[in-house]
């Protein structure tokens, strides 16, 4: 009663949800004292970062008038409030900002259409499925190990974009619905990104600014990879198998649903698929490797996914106006997906426009200092959570808080490898439900599931995740984790 309850309620679509953050952040800028830390830069893991300097806040005077209201008015040594004028160009410059992130997911789904053209994944799927003979289960715990292995070792998360349409296609096979095949990739990238054990992007980032060995404390880093992966993949398989007991146990609705594009006649899984799967994987090897040593970003990646499609077109056989049109096709089904990264960087533009981020990390961090260790160490975890709605980028917040958390760190008694570790779960597992997520937003916008669908089956596990996570942290605390 109470599920179908839940089901009755609506939210509105992504794109008006993430305009009306932006509206709010925007209002906030004319309450919130403005301020701002000085910031310097330091080489850390072999990239410049700035960091804050801790112990530099500043309140800044703030500017009101009309214009600024209105048109927008900017007055040296004050702030400015986000008006009429920065809130409407808050979006078309949070797409400028997110351009490489959008035209990387443009170049995915120009890829995938290819792949789907040549129709080497229904292929693939039918004889991965026969080989496995439909076991959902097992099929589901080395899917998401591996993808888990990914997020935490080597910090992937937009690199699992494209595998979305992929397990839409394997979850229906199956008998799940969409959540499911969408929860096979994001739970478990986004989990093993929080459970980090070697993540540059977090731990090593975060590990540099404390000035700790990198790398330094796996040991109790491996251990809560293992028990976030359990709790996950238990939850993923109770959630299974009450779809199989009951289809209408689906957080989703028959409002939800939508026909995923997957021909009924399949091709037989033939020499051609078979080279076209060999070549893609090896671009896509080729291209984590230049990631993780040659420093490749989202431009290099988005080449190595064209030149995924180009040689896909050419083993299957395809003339150029065909992969031209199949191309252009997959770009189209990416449109939503692309414009949520931008939607969602407005929110970020708008807080930096009102500089208003620096004073609720300056009162943040100042109450963490007044409280007892244990309970501080928890504060650290919840600050973190909270401030990734605001910066949602792992080495950005890592940047913005780990020269304050750490000198909090030394003053509680508590180790810097703890305020690592709370920095990491803080920043991680709160990304599965985040609309400031641009990953998140774009595979539910693949995916079609509403935002309130995916909340109501996320809340549970997130709750399970955050609860673990305290746990450990409490353990870290009384080890004097190092």
């Amino acid at each position: 009663m109470a599920l179908k309850a839940m089901k009755r309620i609506k939210m509105p679509h992504v794109f008006a949800l993430l305009t009306m953050v932006i509206l709010g952040c925007a209002l906030l800028t004319w309450i919130v004292p403005s301020g701002a830390f000085e910031r310097e830069s330091k080489v850390i893991e072999g990239t410049t970062r700035t960091l804050v300097v801790p112990g530099s806040y500043e309140q800044i005077p703030k500017h009101y008038s009309l214009e600024a209201a209105t048109v927008g008015e900017k007055v040296e040594g004050r702030a400015a409030p986000v008006g009429l004028h920065g809130f409407l160009s808050a979006i078309p410059r949070g797409m400028e900002q997110a351009a490489d992130i959008i035209f990387f997911i443009f170049m995915i789904g120009g890829a995938f259409g290819i792949l789907q053209r040549t129709g080497v994944i229904a292929a693939s799927i039918n004889k991965l499925l026969e080989k496995l003979g439909g076991n959902g289960p097992l099929l589901t715990a080395a899917i998401m190990f591996v993808i888990a292995l990914g997020g935490s070792t080597l910090g992937m998360g937009e690199e699992f974009i494209p595998l979305v349409p992929v397990f839409l296609i394997v979850s229906m096979r199956l008998g799940y619905d969409r959540i499911y095949g969408m929860a096979m990739v994001i739970l478990a990238a986004q989990m093993g990104f929080a459970a980090a054990t070697t993540n540059p992007f977090t731990v090593g980032v975060a590990q540099g600014i404390a000035e700790l060995p990198l790398i330094s404390g796996w040991q109790l880093r491996v251990a809560f990879f293992v028990c976030c992966y359990a709790v996950t993949l238990t939850y993923m398989l109770r959630y299974g198998a009450r779809l199989k007991a009951d289809p209408s146990a689906s957080y989703l609705d028959d409002g939800d649903e939508f026909h995923i594009e997957d021909p009924p006649e399949t091709e037989a899984f033939g020499a051609r698929h078979v080279w076209i799967v060999i070549a893609c994987v090896a671009i896509f090897a080729g291209v984590l490797y230049a990631v993780t040593t040659m420093g490749w970003w989202m431009a290099d990646m988005g080449g190595g996914f064209f030149l995924m499609g180009v040689i896909a077109a050419a083993i299957a056989g395809l003339s150029l106006n065909e992969a031209a049109r199949a191309f252009v096709k997959g770009m189209e089904e990416m449109v939503v997906a692309a414009l949520v990264v931008g939607f969602a960087k407005g929110i970020q533009v708008v807080l930096t426009d009102g500089q208003i981020l620096d004073t609720v990390i300056f009162h943040a961090t100042n109450f963490l200092g007044e409280l007892p260790k244990v309970i501080a160490v928890q504060g650290m975890f919840l600050v973190q959570t909270g401030l990734n709605f605001l910066i949602p980028s792992g080495s950005g917040q890592a940047a913005v808080t780990m020269p304050l958390m750490a000198p909090i760190a030394d003053i509680l008694g508590v180790t810097r490898q703890t305020a690592v570790f709370a920095f990491q779960c803080g920043d991680g597992f709160s990304n599965l439900i985040i609309p400031t997520s641009a990953i998140l937003m774009s595979m539910l916008a693949l995916a079609k599931i509403p935002y309130e669908r995916w909340l109501r089956f996320m809340a549970p596990l997130l709750l399970q995740l955050l609860l673990l996570s305290a746990v450990f942290l409490t353990i870290a605390v009384y080890i004097g984790y190092k």
